[in-house]
C-alpha cells in the first residue's frame, strides 16, 4: 500500500496533440535557473521510482536530467513535461518549447520484485533513490513525532502507517537487500538513516550494527549514515568503525527562532551540540565527508543562510542546500499550508553557496556516499558544487 498523490498518470512520452515543439531561444534560462524552476514547479511524468511520505524532502519522482539524478515533484499542473525523452515547457505565447535537456525516468529496480523468506517485500526494507543509491530508515519511528515535538516538514511515520515500510529493519534484512540491489540493479552507494531514539546514542548503535552487516555482505558499497548529534560523541567513531565513510548530521536551520517553530523537539538539541558533533565528525570522517541539510523557505534571511554555509564550510562540513517543498502528511503542508520558496530565493542562495563550496574545493561528487554525493534533491550540482 502506498499513499496516493491524487494526480493523474502522465506518460513520459505523452504527445502534445500534434503541436510543433520549438527549441528554447538562446540564453532564455541557464541550467541552474532551469533546474531551480523545475524543482519548484514539478514535472508531468510517469515516474516508476517515486518517493512518497517519509522524512522528506518531498513527494518526488526520480529521473535523470542529462544523465544526472534529479528528484522532482510529480505535478499534473506543471508546465513541464517529458516528450520524446526531452524536457518540454508548455507556454501560452510560443506553444511547447524543447528546453534542451534529455530526461529519462529511472526504471523500477528489479530488487523490488523480491521478498524475504518471511514474506517482507524488499521495497519495504530499502528503496532506490536516484539511479544508484539504496536508501533505508533503519528505525521508522521517532521520539520527536508527537504533535507538539514533531518537525513540521517530516512525515517519517506516515509511510509506516500506510504499510509502505516496516518499523525496524534488522541487519540481516538490510544485508540481503543490499546484495540483491547491487547484483540486480548496480547500486553503488547507500544512505542509512534512523528515527531518533531515547538512548545516549540517539539511534546510532542499531545503525552501526546495520552498517556492519551491509559492509560484510557488500564490501564495495559506500555508505553514508544520518543521525542527530549523539549525547556521547564516541557514537560517531563507532559508525566509522562499522564501515560508514560519510555522515549527515542535519540541522535544517541555524536560526534558533526558526528551529523552535519548525522543529520544536529537535531544537532542544542546541547549536553548540551540533557544532561539537560536526567537529568530531570531521575529525573522524574527514573534511567534506560530513554534511548537513539547510532548508530554503523556512523563513530565514538569505544573507544569514549564506553566512551559515560559510561557517559550515570552514568547519569542513558540506551545507546541502535544498528547497522546502510541501510533503503530504506533514504539519507544514496539511496544517500550515506553507508554500515552496520563491524561485529567486532558492536560486540566489544556491548560487552563492555553490560559489563558496567551489572556492573551498568541496564538491558533492567527492563525497563517498549520501545526499550531497547524489545531489538529486537540490540544485548545487547544477551550479558546479
Amino acid at each position: 500500500m502506498t499513499i496516493s498523490l491524487g494526480l493523474p498518470a502522465v506518460r513520459s512520452d505523452e504527445p502534445l496533440g500534434g503541436a510543433h515543439v520549438i527549441s528554447a531561444p538562446p540564453g532564455a534560462m541557464d541550467p541552474v535557473a532551469r533546474r531551480v524552476d523545475v524543482a519548484l514547479r514539478g514535472l508531468r511524468v510517469a515516474a516508476p521510482v517515486h518517493r512518497e511520505a517519509g522524512a522528506g524532502p518531498s513527494d518526488d519522482g526520480h529521473v535523470l536530467f542529462d544523465g544526472v539524478a534529479a528528484a522532482i515533484p510529480v505535478n499534473s499542473t506543471s508546465p513541464y513535461l517529458v516528450t520524446g525523452g526531452r524536457l518540454v515547457m508548455e507556454t501560452a505565447e510560443a506553444g511547447p518549447i524543447d528546453v534542451g535537456i534529455d530526461v529519462a525516468p529511472v526504471a523500477r529496480p528489479r530488487f523490488y520484485d523480491l521478498t524475504t523468506a518471511d514474506g517482507i517485500a524488499y521495497e519495504q526494507i530499502a528503496r532506490l533513490h536516484g539511479s544508484k543509491v539504496l536508501a533505508t530508515t533503519v528505525v521508522q519511528t521517532c521520539i520527536r513525532y508527537g504533535e507538539s515535538d514533531r518537525c513540521r516538514f517530516c512525515a517519517i511515520e506516515a509511510s509506516l502507517d500506510a504499510g509502505a515500510t516496516i518499523a525496524v529493519k534488522t541487519p540481516a534484512m538490510l544485508a540481503e537487500v543490499a546484495r540483491a540491489a547491487r547484483d540486480l540493479d548496480g547500486v553503488e552507494q547507500a544512505v542509512m538513516t534512523t528515527g531518533t531514539s531515547n538512548g545516549w546514542d540517539r539511534g546510532a548503535k542499531h545503525l552501526a550494527r546495520c552498517v556492519q552487516a551491509v559492509k560484510d555482505a557488500v564490501p564495495e558499497l559506500e555508505i553514508q549514515v544520518q543521525i542527530e548529534p549523539p549525547r556521547h560523541l564516541r557514537a560517531i567513531q563507532d559508525l566509522y568503525d562499522a564501515g560508514a565513510r560519510s555522515i549527515g548530521i542535519h540541522v535544517e536551520s541555524m536560526d534558533d527562532a526558526v528551529r523552535a517553530h519548525w522543529m520544536p523537539g529537535k531544537s532542544t538539541v542546541s547549536l553548540d551540540e551540533y557544532r561539537a558533533a560536526w567537529r568530531e565528525a570531521v575529525r573522524v570522517f574527514g573534511r567534506n565527508q560530513v554534511s548537513t541539510y539547510l532548508l530554503v523557505g523556512l523563513g530565514e534571511q538569505p544573507d544569514a543562510m549564506v553566512g551559515w554555509a560559510q561557517e559550515l564550510i570552514e568547519l569542513g562540513v558540506y551545507p546541502f542546500v535544498v528547497p522546502f517543498r510541501p510533503l503530504r502528511g506533514t504539519l507544514a503542508t496539511d496544517v500550515d499550508h506553507v508554500p515552496a520558496p520563491s524561485r529567486s530565493l532558492l536560486e540566489s542562495v544556491s548560487r552563492q553557496v555553490a560559489a563558496l563550496l567551489i572556492a573551498a574545493g568541496m564538491l558533492g561528487s567527492e563525497q563517498k556516499a549520501g545526499c550531497a554525493a547524489c545531489g538529486a534533491c537540490g540544485v548545487l550540482k547544477s551550479a558546479g558544487a
